[in-house]
């Protein structure tokens, strides 16, 4: 296990690419997303992307992004599966990658680098999986329509206004989501507004804020769909966010 550290600027982007080992992503600053040719993620600060090894993905920066990122050899990563996963990151955790990093990068074994990578081994066996994840389609008609939700979370526009553009009926749009996403069209338009609240709040934005931006007719309406979701509120994660993590 190896880690290392990359600041990146708004609008930064990192070409599709894979690696042999595990990698997680993570950012003490600032907000990113990561695409496969499987799904997308948004990815605020205290939440990491697990991606397994050879998942060619690309990284685009939102923001100016601290990114701290720890390489886990392929046998070791096993444990956790194919594909991505969203995790949290407890303080211990971020306070292991960031003494990793410190640490050189062919460290002594045995040593301290070794004992704080089999820490960070154990905390991500145990980290909690956050359940936000975009399924993306390979039907090209899909691919437009939601390319143009994703670049606009909040459009108003209905399935039937997208069909319209796709030169496809909205029963035939409604027959492919979840052929080529596994989700519903309404299911994943949700997991689009929970990543766009994710990073939302973690910017500061209120909830009512974020709940008119996403077209939501309350903000009691949109704290509903969340917490079904996530089983949490927005509220909980405002609060979180609210304590400042030391710098780095």
């Amino acid at each position: 296990m190896t880690a290392m550290s990359r600041d990146n600027v708004f609008g930064d982007r990192i070409a599709p690419h894979s690696h042999p080992r595990a990698q997680l992503l993570y950012a003490t600053e600032g907000v990113m997303r990561v695409t496969t040719a499987l799904g997308v993620w948004m990815l605020p600060p205290r939440r990491a992307l697990l991606v397994a090894p050879g998942v060619v993905h690309e990284l685009h920066m939102l923001s100016r992004v601290r990114m701290r990122t720890i390489y886990i050899e392929a046998e070791a990563a096993a444990a956790f599966g194919p594909g991505c996963r969203v995790i949290e990151v407890s303080g211990l955790l971020r306070e292991l990658i960031l003494a990793l990093l410190v640490e050189p990068i062919e460290y002594p074994l045995p040593g301290r680098g070794e004992h704080i990578a089999m820490l960070i081994l154990s905390e991500l066996a145990a980290a909690e999986t956050v359940p936000i994840a975009i399924p993306w389609p390979r039907d090209r008609r899909l691919v437009n329509i939601c390319a143009a939700i994703l670049a606009s979370p909040g459009s108003r526009r209905r399935i039937e206004d997208w069909a319209a553009d796709a030169g496809a009926s909205a029963r035939t749009l409604i027959r492919l989501f979840p052929k080529e996403t596994g989700l519903h069209y309404r299911q994943w338009l949700q997991q689009v507004h929970l990543a766009d609240a994710f990073c939302r709040l973690a910017h500061g934005d209120s909830v009512g804020a974020i709940a008119h931006a996403l077209g939501y007719a309350s903000p009691s309406a949109f704290s509903t769909m969340f917490r079904r979701l996530l089983g949490k509120t927005p509220q909980h994660y405002q609060n979180e966010w609210r304590t400042p993590l030391p710098p780095v």
